[in-house]
């Protein structure tokens, strides 16, 4: 992981190396929102492996309490470069392992 700015500041810029589908990628990240108050962070993605097929791709990531149980929720917005490519659906399970990973490591 790569970082120009600071860590968790708006406009900060994220260099990403993952494992997804079994293959080796990159991405390059902005941190266009934070807000702490609603436990949220905006990432888009601005270079990288994911912008050979879609044209945009943002992901935002909500935690919130409801009595004794933490939730995450991953949502994302993106548009295809075209009609072939399909949509991230395999991000889901990708996003669900790293909810555990979280969860079994920190406090929301």
């Amino acid at each position: 992981m790569g970082l120009t700015g600071e860590f968790g500041k708006v406009g900060s810029k994220i260099y990403w190396t993952y494992t997804h589908d079994g293959k080796v990628k990159k991405a390059k990240q902005l941190i266009e929102a934070i807000e702490e108050e609603k436990k949220l962070i905006k990432l888009r993605v601005l270079e990288g492996d994911l912008m050979e097929e879609y044209k945009d791709f943002t992901v935002t990531i909500h935690a919130e309490t409801k009595g004794n149980i933490d939730m995450i929720s991953w949502t994302l917005e993106y548009e295809m470069r075209n009609e072939d490519v399909s949509h991230p659906i395999s991000f889901l399970a990708y996003f669900i392992e790293i909810t555990k990973e979280i969860e079994a490591n920190h406090d929301i």
